[in-house]
């Protein structure tokens, strides 16, 4: 049974700094007078001064912390949801900075459609300092790597192509309920493969629920130094094609020495061409669709390789 109208949940692991910065934002949240909110934090098996953290906002805050001591965003997201006493559960990230109109767009799209069960707004990127040139010109490409989207400034619809992502999304939680997060996908120890909150949202979606972009409820995304690189995004491009492999619904009857044969082609050509434009001396704005291309096809066959083995994980 709930007991307020929303609750805001947020799962952190050893991101004391930036938590401080996220929660202090939340102070400045324009919120209606006479709202029953909560602010849900789960500590997931944090070894850092996280808890120091929380006490200073205890007294600014409707906060209440909740310990997941099992690792995974997984865990803590189900976690979250078990603690939850709102009806609707508005997720955000220890590394987000929210607008002081955020919660507010989120209850005028709960009122305007509430048998709803899915919601997202747009996520920005939070740069300390301006970033390389090469990551601004393929931003447009390359923004999901930093979970920053943007559907535009009209409400509409979600659908299976057009999904929230987990720093600005809201859900019924009876829905959170039925469709608990996968602990087998989603950050956690050994493995950097998303993916759990877009299968949610997709079963929801599946089974009759309806989906709504809310363009006002605009928030803010870390971006660090040391994920402006290279390296970053061909890790990330990797999991995501593991990803894509592991749990791709569609089958592929077309096949090389067991794996698609199509990805085998696009491993293959993508990878001599961003390797000639390299030898050459382009920069990676000449061959870095390329080598998405190269890295999303090495993740989807070692994706599908293991799906083909029953490995669940």
């Amino acid at each position: 049974m709930t007991n307020r109208p929303v609750t805001v949940a947020i799962c952190t692991w050893n991101r004391a700094a930036l938590l401080r910065e996220t929660l202090a934002r939340m102070t400045a949240l324009d919120v209606p007078a006479g709202l029953g909110w909560e602010l849900v934090v789960v500590n997931n098996n944090c070894t850092d001064d996280t808890d120091a953290v929380l006490a200073q906002f205890t007294d600014r805050l409707p906060l209440r912390r909740v310990a997941e001591p099992t690792p995974g965003l997984s865990n803590a997201r189900n976690a979250a949801v078990r603690a939850a006493g709102g009806r609707w559960i508005v997720w955000t990230d220890d590394d987000v900075l929210v607008s002081s109109g955020w919660l507010s767009a989120y209850l005028a799209a709960f009122a305007a459609d509430p048998e709803a069960v899915v919601f997202g707004g747009p996520i920005r990127p939070w740069f300390p300092a301006t970033p390389p040139a090469w990551l601004t010109a393929a931003w447009s490409r390359v923004a999901p790597a930093y979970a920053c989207i943007d559907y535009g400034d009209a409400p509409f619809p979600l659908d299976s192509r057009r999904v929230p992502f987990g720093a600005n999304m809201a859900f019924a939680a009876d829905a959170l309920r039925a469709h608990p997060f996968d602990p087998a996908r989603g950050v956690r120890p050994g493995s950097r493969m998303g993916g759990e909150e877009t299968d949610v949202v997709r079963a929801l979606l599946a089974g009759g629920g309806r989906g709504r972009w809310v363009p006002e409820a605009i928030v803010d995304h870390w971006i660090p130094p040391e994920r402006q690189t290279i390296a970053y995004l061909q890790q990330w491009f990797e999991a995501y094609g593991e990803y894509l492999g592991r749990y791709d619904p569609a089958p592929d009857p077309a096949l090389f020495l067991g794996a698609p044969r199509w990805r085998v082609r696009q491993l293959v050509v993508s990878s001599a061409r961003a390797w000639w434009r390299r030898l050459l001396g382009a920069g990676p704005e000449a061959w870095l669709e390329d080598g998405i291309a190269e890295w999303t096809a090495r993740g989807a066959l070692r994706g599908h390789a293991a799906r083909g083995r029953g490995v669940a994980s």
